[in-house]
C-alpha cells in the first residue's frame, strides 16, 4: 500500500521492497476461507504478484531477501538472501519498517515430536495446512486459541466436515467482546458442533500430535493441532536498530508513525512503522495500545506515504472496530469494552438493546443485540459491540462514525438512517440505543447488569417476569414471579405494599420491562431496575456449554419408563408442512409450530425455520411437554431450523389428570381480553383443551363491528349503544383518555409485531380454542345471536361448571 501511494505521489523516486518470504500482497484475512473452501481459487488471494506489481508500479520487489540490520546514523540496511545467504547493504533517503507479528507457539512437552501442527501467518502455512487436511483424510482437529484466527478456522474446518475443538486460557472467546456478547457467539458455535474448553490450556502432546492432554487432564484425541493462540509483534530488527519498544515490545511510534530512539527519546524522521508491530494510541483516551488489525495497517502505509512526500498528515489513533463471521452470526465491535473500562477505572454506564435488523413484517427480519458504553457525566460513547445476523456490521459501522464525530449518547436518537423495509426500520437499533441510554442518564428508571443480578438476588429482592404464561412456562429465571404486561394494573395487589421495595422486572429483550416500570413509577413506585438485555441475554449466559453437558450428561427419564429414544432418522420426503416463522418474535414461532403440528397425523413431519434466536432451544422444550419427537434442529444463515416428527403423547414428563383449561371473560376491555387470548393460545399450543367463557362485558368481544338491525326494546337499544361493538372498539383499563389510550397501546403494538386483539381472537379459534357466549348474560344484555361472530357456542352456566371439572387451570378475568 505504501509503496503504491508513494508511487503515485512521485514518478522519479526510486523505490525498493524487501521481503523475506514469496508473497507481497495476499489476502491474509482470505486464509481461512480459503481453508474452508469457501474460496476455491488460490490465486484469488493473491492481490499481486512481485513480477505485476513491479512491472505495474517501476517499483524494484526483491523477494527471498531477509532485513537483518538497520543502521540509522548512516542510513543503511544490511539484507540477506534467503537462498544463497548472500549478504549486502543498501543506502535509504526514507525507511519504512513493516515487519507484521508472528503468531505465538506454546511450548509445551511432546510439541517437538508432533507433525500435525501448524498456524497460519501467511499463504507459505496456508498451502502446507491446507494440502495436510487433503492428504492425510483431516476428521478431527483441535484449534489451541479463541481469537478472531481461532474462531473462523474451527468454522471453515467444520464447513469441510472436520469436526472442531476450540481451547482457551479465558473465561470466554472472542476478546474484544464483552462476556455476555461472546457468550452469544459461543453458543453459535456450539449450536454448530464446536467444542469449546475455556479456562484450560494445551499441557502435552502425545503420539506424535495424535494425544492433546490439557492442564484440566481432559484428554483429547486429534488428527490436527492448530495454534491460534494469538501474535507478537515482530520487533527484533528495530530492537537491534536502537528504536524504541513499548512493555509488549511493540515499536512506538509518533503521530506521523516515526519511530523514537530508544537513547535519547527523540524522534528519527527517516525511519516510520506500520502494521501488527506497532504501538498506536487509542482513540478514545489517547492511551497506548496495539490493534493487529489488516485494514489499520493499509491506512497506516497510505499516511506514511503522503508524510513521506511532505502532507501535514497525522494518525489520530484506532478505535480497534472489528468484526468476525461466526457462522450464521456477525459479532462486531468498535472502541473500548467492559474489560477495558474496569482496568483503565474509567466512570461508564451500558445499554444493552436488541431490535429487528429491518421491519418485522418483511421477511426474513432478525435481531441484533447491540451493547453501548458511554460516559455518565457527558454521554460520550466509549465503545459499542453487536451480535446479530444481517446489518450488524452496518450498526457498529455507525456508531464507530459517531464516536469519530464526536456524538454522544444523546445524538444517536436524531442519526437519519437510510429506511425502508428490506433495510432497516422507522426506529433504527442505534436510535433506539441512544434512546435507551438518554433515559438512563436522566435516571427515568434504575438498570441492573446481567453479572449483578446474582448479588441482588440474595438481597432478596422482587424480580417480575413481564411476560406472557406461555414465555414464562417455556424458561424464566429462577424466583421470578409472572405478572404479565397486559394484566399489571389489576394486578398491582401482588407488588409490596411499600413503595420504595426494590424491584427488578425483565421480559424478552427490556422494552415490555421498560413500559411495565413505567407503570410502576406512575403509582408511586420509587425503586425499580430493569434488567439489562432481558431474557434473551440471560438464558444465553446460563446455556451449558456443550463440553459440561458432555461431561456431566443428563439423561431424562419418564416417570416410570426407560429413558425416551429419539429416532432422528427421517427423508426429506417425509416432510408433509413446512412454516416460514421468520420475523416474528415469541411466541409467535412456537404457536405457527403448534398449529402445523395438529394438522399433522402421528408419525408425520413438518420444518419449521424461524429467526428469533429464543426459538432454537424453546422448540425442544415444546417438544419435551407436548409429546412430540425433535428430529432435528440447526442454525443456518437463514434462521433456526427445527424438524419435528408428531407424537401421539399429549404431555412427555408428566401426566395430568385435568388437562383443560377453562377462562372466565367478564371484562369488556382490551388489555384484559388480550391477556385471555394470550393464555389461551399458550395453552393450546402446550395441547390443552381451552375454553373461553364470555359473560356480562366479555361478550363485547364477540360481537360483530357492523350494526345489525333487529328488533329491540328501548333498553336494549340503550345497552347496544353504550357498549363498544367489538375488539377493535374496546376501550383499555387505565388511561383509556377517550379511546387515545387504546390507540396509543395499539401504535406500540404494531410497532413490536405484536398481533392485534381482533388477529388473536382468529387465531384462537383456529387453534381450536373454544369460545362460548353465556346466554344468561345475552338475555340481560339484550343482545342476539345475529350481533355475534361465527363460529362460537351458546351455552349457560351448567356448560361452564361441567368445563371447569375436566379443567386444571381455571381463570377469571
Amino acid at each position: 500500500t505504501a509503496a503504491a501511494r508513494l508511487r503515485r505521489l512521485n514518478e522519479k523516486d526510486q523505490i525498493i521492497i524487501f521481503e523475506k518470504d514469496e508473497h507481497i500482497s495476499f489476502a491474509n484475512c482470505g486464509l481461512p476461507y480459503y481453508i474452508g473452501g469457501l474460496i476455491t481459487d488460490r490465486e484469488r488471494l493473491l492481490a499481486e504478484t512481485p513480477e505485476t506489481f513491479k512491472e505495474n508500479h517501476n517499483i524494484d520487489v526483491r523477494i527471498f531477501s531477509e532485513v537483518i540490520a538497520i543502521d540509522t546514523k548512516h542510513k543503511t540496511v544490511t539484507i540477506r538472501e534467503v537462498k544463497t545467504g548472500r549478504t549486502y547493504d543498501e543506502t535509504y533517503d526514507k525507511l519504512l519498517l513493516s515487519p507484521g507479528a508472528t503468531p505465538i507457539w506454546l511450548q509445551v512437552p511432546g510439541l517437538e515430536k508432533a507433525h500435525n501442527v501448524f498456524s497460519m501467518r501467511n499463504l507459505v502455512d496456508t498451502d502446507k495446512l491446507f494440502n495436510f487436511i487433503n492428504e492425510q483424510n483431516v476428521k478431527n482437529a483441535v484449534v489451541i486459541g479463541g481469537g478472531f484466527i481461532g474462531i473462523e478456522l474451527a468454522e471453515n474446518l467444520v464447513e469441510r466436515g472436520i469436526k472442531s475443538t476450540i481451547v482457551d486460557l479465558a473465561d470466554q472467546i472472542l476478546p474484544p467482546l464483552d462476556f455476555e456478547m461472546a457468550k452469544m457467539a459461543q453458543n453459535e458455535m456450539e449450536t454448530n458442533g464446536v467444542k469449546i474448553y475455556l479456562k484450560d490450556s494445551l499441557a502435552e502432546v502425545k503420539d506424535e500430535g495424535k494425544t492433546v492432554i490439557l492442564k484440566s487432564g481432559i484428554t483429547l484425541k486429534t488428527d490436527l493441532i492448530i495454534m491460534a493462540v494469538g501474535v507478537r509483534p515482530e520487533s527484533r530488527l528495530a530492537i537491534a536498530g536502537g528504536l524504541k519498544v513499548g512493555p509488549k515490545g511493540h515499536i512506538v511510534t509518533n503521530d506521523h508513525l516515526q519511530t523514537i530512539d530508544a537513547k535519547s527519546g527523540e524522534v528519527i524522521p527517516d525511519v516510520y512503522a506500520v502494521g501488527d508491530a506497532i504501538e498506536v494510541k487509542d482513540f478514545i483516551d489517547g492511551t497506548p495500545t496495539a490493534v493487529p488489525l489488516a485494514w489499520l495497517a493499509n491506512r497506516q502505509g497510505r499516511l506514511v506515504a503522503d508524510h513521506m512526500n511532505g502532507w501535514d498528515v497525522k494518525f489520530n489513533g484506532s478505535l480497534g472496530t472489528s468484526i468476525v463471521k461466526v457462522f450464521s452470526l456477525t459479532a462486531a465491535s468498535t472502541g473500548n469494552n467492559q474489560k477495558t473500562l474496569d482496568k483503565k477505572k474509567v466512570d461508564y454506564r451500558s445499554v444493552v438493546i436488541t431490535r429487528s435488523n429491518h421491519a418485522g413484517y418483511y421477511p426474513g427480519a432478525s435481531d441484533i443485540v447491540i451493547k453501548l458504553l458511554f460516559s455518565p457525566e457527558s454521554g460520550k460513547i466509549l465503545g459499542a459491540q453487536a451480535v446479530g445476523k444481517d446489518g450488524t456490521d452496518k450498526r457498529i459501522d455507525v456508531i464507530a462514525t459517531a464516536i469519530r464525530g464526536g456524538l454522544t449518547i444523546f445524538d444517536l436518537p436524531d442519526i437519519e438512517l437510510a429506511y425502508a423495509p428490506p433495510f432497516g426500520s422507522s426506529k433504527d437499533p442505534v436510535n433506539i440505543a441512544g434512546y435507551v441510554g438518554g433515559n438512563m442518564m436522566k435516571k427515568e428508571f434504575g438498570v441492573v447488569n446481567q453479572q449483578e443480578l446474582d448479588e441482588f438476588r440474595k438481597k432478596k429482592v422482587i424480580i417480575i417476569d413481564s411476560r406472557t404464561p406461555l414465555e414464562f412456562s417455556i424458561g424464566h429465571i429462577d424466583g421470578a414471579i409472572n405478572i404479565p404486561y397486559y394484566g399489571i394494573r389489576k394486578n398491582l395487589d401482588k407488588l409490596p405494599k411499600e413503595k420504595d421495595a426494590p424491584i427488578i422486572v425483565y421480559c424478552n429483550v427490556g422494552h415490555t420491562a421498560y413500559l411495565f416500570i413505567k407503570v410502576l413509577v406512575n403509582n408511586g413506585y420509587t425503586n425499580v431496575s430493569n434488567l439489562l438485555g432481558g431474557y434473551k441475554i440471560y438464558k444465553a449466559l446460563h446455556q451449558k456449554n456443550l463440553v459440561e453437558e458432555l461431561h456431566n450428561p443428563e439423561h431424562r427419564r419418564l416417570d416410570g419408563d426407560e429413558p425416551q429414544i429419539i429416532n432422528t432418522d427421517y427423508r426429506d420426503d417425509e416432510i408433509k408442512i413446512f412454516i416460514d416463522a421468520c420475523g416474528l418474535q415469541c411466541p409467535g414461532p412456537i404457536m405457527q409450530t403448534y398449529k402445523a403440528v395438529e394438522k399433522l397425523k402421528v408419525g408425520e413431519v413438518v420444518k419449521i425455520i424461524a429467526t428469533d434466536s429464543g426459538y432454537f432451544n424453546d422448540v425442544e422444550k415444546w417438544c419435551e411437554t407436548t409429546g412430540n419427537t425433535l428430529l432435528k434442529k440447526e442454525a443456518t444463515k437463514e434462521g433456526y431450523v427445527a424438524i419435528i416428527r408428531k407424537g401421539s403423547n399429549k404431555t412427555a414428563n408428566k401426566s395430568v389428570e385435568n388437562e383443560n383449561t377453562t377462562i372466565v371473560l367478564f371484562s369488556g376491555e382490551m388489555d384484559k381480553a388480550m391477556a385471555a387470548m394470550i393464555i389461551g393460545q399458550g395453552s393450546r399450543s402446550m395441547g390443552k383443551n381451552v375454553t373461553i367463557f364470555c359473560t356480562f362485558w366479555g361478550l363485547n368481544l364477540l360481537r360483530k363491528e357492523r350494526k345489525v338491525k333487529l328488533k329491540k326494546t328501548f333498553i336494549e337499544k340503550m345497552f347496544g349503544a353504550m357498549m363498544p361493538r367489538g375488539a377493535k372498539k374496546m376501550p383499555i383499563s387505565k388511561m383509556n383518555f377517550g379511546g387515545m389510550g387504546a390507540k396509543m397501546m395499539k401504535s406500540v403494538m404494531k410497532k413490536k409485531n405484536v398481533d392485534s386483539l381482533d388477529t388473536l381472537i382468529v387465531q384462537a379459534k383456529a387453534a381450536g380454542v373454544k369460545f362460548i357466549a353465556c346466554t344468561m348474560s345475552m338475555d340481560v344484555m339484550g343482545i342476539q345471536k345475529e350481533e355475534l361472530i361465527e363460529g362460537i357456542e351458546y351455552a349457560g352456566v351448567a356448560t361452564y361448571l361441567a368445563e371447569s371439572e375436566k379443567a386444571g387451570v381455571t381463570l377469571f378475568i
